[in-house]
C-alpha cells in the first residue's frame, strides 16, 4: 500500500504559524490530525464544541486546540486561540498539504490533448487526458487535473484548481484561484425551447457564456447554464455545495451560500451574502437582495426586498412562519375541540328546541 512521506511538526512551529499560544511542551512534534476520540500522541486535534470536554480530558493527542475560556487539564499540550476551530483547519492544512500532494503527475502530462493556439502559463498542472480546445488560456499555478474538458475559447486565471471530470464549455470565463469539485458543468446548455403549433418543442440555442469572479468554488455535479445570449454571472467568493443547478442568465452577488440541491431558475438575481438553505427553489425573474437567509426547503416565489431570514413555501419572515407552525401543530387539537363544540351546540338544540342558523 502506497504510503507518502510523512513531515513532523514542533508545537512551538505549530504555535508561531497559527499565532496561537502554547501551553504545554514545545518540542513534542506531531505529523497528523485526529479526532479527540481516537487520536494518538503524534497527532493533533480541536475542542470546538463544550459537549465533547469529557472526551479532551480522557484524549491520547499530542495537542489540543482549545478556545480562551477552555478550562485546561493538567499533563496536556494545549494550543489556545480564539478560535479553536479554524486554527486546528489551520494544522490540518499545513501538516497534510505538506505530506500528501494532490496528484503523482506533475508538469503537463504527456497524454492531454492540448491545442496549438493554447496559451498556458508557468507553473500549470495538466493532468491524463485532459482536453485543452482552441484559443484557451490557463493562467499561472493553475492546476488541471484528469478528463477535464476545457472548451474553445475558455479563460481561466491563476491558482484554480479543476478536479477531474470538470467540464468548462465555449467562452466561459473564470477568475483567480476558482475551484471547481469533480464533474462541475460550467456553461452547460440553458434550459430553453419554443413549441410550435402541433405541440413540438423546439431548442433555443444557448448563445452566452458564464463568468465565474475570483474565489468562486463549485460543488460536484453542480451545473451553471450558460446564458441565452448575455451573461450567467456568479459573483466574487461565492461558495456554491454539490448538486446545485443555476438556470441560465442568473446573477448571483458576492459572497452568497447556496447549499446542496437547491435550484434556481432564469435570470434570477441575488444581492451580497445570500444564503440559501438546502433544496430551496428559486423561480425564474425575480429578486433577492442583500443579507437574506432562505431555510432548508424554503421557495421564492417572488421577489424579497428586505434583509433578513424566511423560510417556508412560498417564502416567509421566519417569524411568521415559526407562528404558522405552532398553529399547524395544534390542527389535531383544534379538530377535538370543535368536535366537542359541534356535539355541546346540538345538546343544546335538543334541549331547547333551538334550531342551529350557524351552519355548523
Amino acid at each position: 500500500m502506497y504510503k507518502p512521506e510523512t513531515r513532523t511538526f514542533t508545537l512551538k512551529e505549530l504555535a508561531d504559524l497559527t499565532s496561537s499560544t502554547l501551553v504545554g511542551n514545545a518540542n513534542h512534534t506531531v505529523s497528523n490530525v485526529d479526532a479527540l476520540d481516537s487520536a494518538s500522541y503524534e497527532d493533533v486535534s480541536f475542542l470546538a464544541n463544550p459537549r465533547y470536554a469529557e472526551a479532551m480530558r480522557h484524549t491520547q493527542a499530542g495537542v489540543v486546540c482549545v478556545h480562551t475560556d477552555t478550562p485546561l487539564v493538567p499533563e496536556k499540550n494545549f494550543l489556545i486561540s480564539d478560535n479553536p476551530s479554524h486554527t486546528f483547519q489551520q494544522i490540518a492544512e499545513i501538516i497534510l498539504l505538506s505530506t500528501h500532494h494532490f496528484s503523482g503527475f506533475q508538469g503537463i502530462h504527456p497524454t492531454a490533448i492540448i491545442h496549438p493556439t493554447a496559451v498556458i502559463e508557468e507553473g500549470v498542472s495538466i493532468g491524463p487526458y485532459a482536453v485543452i480546445d482552441q484559443g484557451v488560456h490557463i493562467g499561472k499555478q493553475t492546476r488541471i487535473d484528469a478528463h477535464v474538458a476545457i472548451a474553445s475559447g475558455v479563460q481561466i486565471g491563476k491558482e484554480c484548481i479543476l478536479f477531474p471530470h470538470a467540464v468548462v464549455r465555449e467562452r466561459c470565463i473564470l477568475g483567480d484561484r476558482v475551484i471547481l469539485q469533480p464533474s462541475a458543468v460550467i456553461g452547460s446548455c440553458g434550459f430553453g425551447y419554443i413549441t410550435d403549433a402541433k405541440g413540438h418543442h423546439i431548442k433555443l440555442n444557448q448563445l452566452g457564456i458564464v463568468i465565474l469572479e475570483d474565489d468562486v468554488e463549485i460543488g460536484a455535479c453542480t451545473t451553471i447554464d450558460r446564458a441565452r445570449f448575455k451573461t450567467t454571472r456568479i459573483g466574487k467568493g461565492t461558495k456554491i455545495d454539490n448538486l446545485v443547478q443555476i438556470g441560465h442568465n442568473v446573477e448571483l452577488g458576492p459572497h452568497n451560500i447556496i447549499v446542496s440541491q437547491t435550484g434556481i431558475a432564469g435570470s434570477s438575481k441575488t444581492g451580497k451574502h445570500v444564503i440559501l438553505g438546502g433544496q430551496a427553489g428559486v423561480v425564474g425573474h425575480v429578486e433577492i437582495a442583500d443579507n437574506i437567509m432562505i431555510a432548508t426547503r424554503g421557495g421564492v416565489s417572488k421577489s424579497i426586498t428586505k434583509s433578513g431570514k424566511y423560510a417556508g413555501g412560498p417564502a416567509m419572515p421566519l417569524a411568521e412562519y415559526n407562528r404558522l407552525q405552532v398553529h399547524l401543530r395544534k390542527v389535531p387539537d383544534y379538530a377535538a375541540r370543535i368536535d366537542v363544540l359541534e356535539k355541546r351546540l346540538k345538546l343544546l338544540e335538543e334541549t331547547h328546541g333551538v334550531e342551529n342558523q350557524s351552519g355548523i
